[in-house]
């Protein structure tokens, strides 16, 4: 902001002081008496049909509260957050009492006022209400932002959402998708006999993912703690004590960099589900995503930045090491990725950086990460994962170097990943051994031992699918929009002016 636009946003602002000032010496300053009977929304599927003649026959009178977003003489518009737009008021300062024409004269943009009249159609067709009566519920001191166009600067409009909320409606309408997609996904589970539960987002461990975890500490207990990075090893807990399908939406913190896909604070589904397989929850998810899809946008073709998806057809799989060889034009021999010493030269041709301490698994996917899961537009499902970057998925029967587990990719990002669980005890015992190892090693995203979720798979865990899905990237997806703060109500950012 320029020193011009400074000096008079700061004449207006205390403008505005001024008359708030006046409304405290009349005793008017923020009453909290009205109560609106009717929203614009009602009021225009009620009587947005009738003529002049039939409203004037039907005297309707309405009582609305709003926020003043546009002001022409006696014409104010109000804006209600009704999905069917603002509502026009009339105050005609010969027809209002003295007390309310003075009032009249304290109104500004931004202002909440309620009021109350009947409606009637103007000279050009506008359905509006002749005010009565009204009162200036909230007295808004800084000037809105310019209402030709909105609020356009894009960090702006992430530190302060309450500014874009009020400036741009295609903002509101993102954000009631988002809610009415965590209900479809909800509808979804509980009608498949899913039973949504709620884990400790307080960890004395940091399981279910490699991720580095936030850590805090407990002053009564004396005991560091962390913000959990997943609710996995709490999930499968339940499926040891009797519940066969369970779900959670859930909060997760990982102490990770921003990016447009990353936020530190983020939204999760993972459902679990006995006597299943990682196969049954493609599946599933592929149904998932079509029914989610037409519950919110009444199709499965999404519009993704210029592109088009369609969720109505069967979702391609593949192996990961299929994968590679098929978009990476670099690789034209099986075998280059068929050895560590191979896997290391391939990576050094690709220009794929690595840590010489990594083995065949760690390799292999670092390679995909960067070089092919940009290419997946299309929704596809990546299977056969190595073991050693699997450490809670079910070893494949046939090739136990590779694990029961699948990543859904679309648009170029991960959405899902899922994997048959691993429910032998003393295999991931040992697995969460050489996760503890590297952890001592440097590495700060490995997972720490869970010697009570150890002890919880003693007892019996039957065999169970299990997976999580990224609810922001869904939404990101199905709202059209290219960062994940466009889909967050409140991003973290760093702070304006830090201290």
């Amino acid at each position: 902001m320029s020193a011009q636009e400074d000096d008079s946003e700061h004449r207006l602002t205390a403008e505005r002081r001024r008359k708030l000032g006046l409304l405290r010496e009349r005793g008017r300053a923020y009453p909290n008496d009205f109560r609106p009977s009717d929203s614009a929304e009602g009021v225009r599927k009620a009587f947005g049909e009738l003529n002049a003649e039939e409203l004037q026959s039907a005297g309707k009178q309405v009582s609305l509260a709003g926020r003043i977003i546009r002001m022409r003489g006696p014409f104010l518009v109000i804006d209600d957050g009704s999905d069917a737009g603002p509502m026009q008021l009339y105050l005609d300062n010969r027809q209002l009492a003295p007390e309310l024409a003075e009032l009249h004269k304290l109104l500004d943009l931004g202002d909440i006022i309620g009021a109350t009249g009947e409606l009637f159609r103007t000279g050009k067709g506008e359905l509006t209400a002749r005010v009565a009566e009204f009162s200036l519920l909230g007295k808004s001191l800084r000037p809105l932002p310019d209402k030709h166009h909105g609020l356009s600067d894009t960090e702006l409009r992430y530190r302060r959402r309450y500014l874009d909320l009020i400036a741009n409606p295609e903002t509101r309408r993102r954000f009631a998708d988002r809610s009415r997609i965590l209900r479809a996904i909800r509808g979804y589970f509980e009608g498949r006999g899913f039973m949504e539960v709620e884990t400790p987002m307080l960890q004395h461990i940091p399981g279910g993912a490699a991720a580095r975890p936030f850590a805090t500490h407990h002053n009564s207990l004396d005991l560091p703690m962390y913000l959990r990075v997943a609710p996995e090893l709490y999930l499968k807990r339940l499926l040891v004590g009797g519940y066969g399908k369970v779900f959670e939406l859930n909060r997760n913190f990982r102490n990770e960099g921003l990016s447009t896909r990353h936020n530190p604070e983020f939204t999760m589904l993972e459902f679990y589900q006995a006597y299943a397989v990682h196969s049954d929850f493609m599946d599933l998810t592929e149904d998932l995503l079509r029914t989610v899809a037409r519950e919110v946008l009444g199709q499965t073709r999404i519009h993704w930045q210029g592109s088009e998806i369609d969720l109505a057809g069967e979702f391609r799989r593949m192996s990961l090491r299929e994968s590679v060889l098929e978009h990476c034009r670099a690789i034209s021999d099986p075998s280059q990725l068929a050895s560590l010493a191979n896997l290391r030269s391939t990576a050094t041709e690709l220009e794929v950086p690595f840590d010489p301490a990594w083995g065949e698994g760690k390799l292999l996917l670092e390679i995909f990460e960067q070089k092919v899961e940009p290419q997946l537009f299309d929704p596809t499902f990546i299977t056969d994962y190595p073991t050693e970057v699997s450490p809670l998925s079910r070893r494949n029967d046939d090739n136990p170097k590779f694990a029961d587990r699948f990543e859904l990719f679309i648009a170029g990002q991960e959405l899902a990943n899922g994997f048959s669980e691993l429910n032998d005890p003393e295999d991931q015992a040992e697995r969460f051994r050489a996760q503890a190892a590297r952890r001592e090693s440097g590495d700060q995203e490995a997972m720490y031992f869970d010697e009570d979720y150890i002890t919880a798979l003693e007892y019996g865990m039957p065999p169970a699918a299990g997976e999580g899905l990224g609810i922001d990237r869904l939404v990101m997806l199905l709202t059209d929009s290219p960062s994940i703060k466009d889909v967050l109500l409140f991003p973290h950012m760093r702070p304006e002016h830090a201290g």
